[in-house]
């Protein structure tokens, strides 16, 4: 396990640093996002850390399918129940923060632009 001192949320779990919490759940979190590109946009976050999904879903698979349960319980209390979820995987990939965490959108027709 790699040094998570300086893991931004590793602090916002801890409650170091403050975030909007919209659900949580036994392993998980979910915050909303400070920079939305949807009218939902939350994310949710594993409360250990592992910094890629797809090793998260090795080590601890019941971690992932709780972390997608989060997320569609977050996108039927703020939404219509219908969301998209996004997990980066790699700085090229677009995960600015090297802590698993997946991005709920939702509350509007969503188009499809990847890059």
């Amino acid at each position: 396990m790699s040094d998570t001192s300086d893991c931004l949320f590793c602090r916002i779990i801890a409650g170091e640093i403050r975030a909007e919490v919209l659900e949580t759940s036994p392993n998980a979190i979910a915050i909303k996002d400070t920079s939305p590109q949807a009218p939902v946009h939350a994310l949710v976050i594993p409360r250990e850390h592992s910094d890629n999904v797809a090793r998260l879903a090795q080590k601890s698979p019941a971690v992932l399918a709780e972390l997608v349960e989060l997320g569609e319980s977050v996108a039927q209390n703020q939404a219509d129940g219908e969301f998209r979820l996004i997990f980066n995987s790699g700085a090229r990939a677009g995960q600015s923060v090297n802590h698993v965490h997946g991005h709920v959108l939702a509350g509007t027709e969503l188009g499809w632009n990847p890059a």
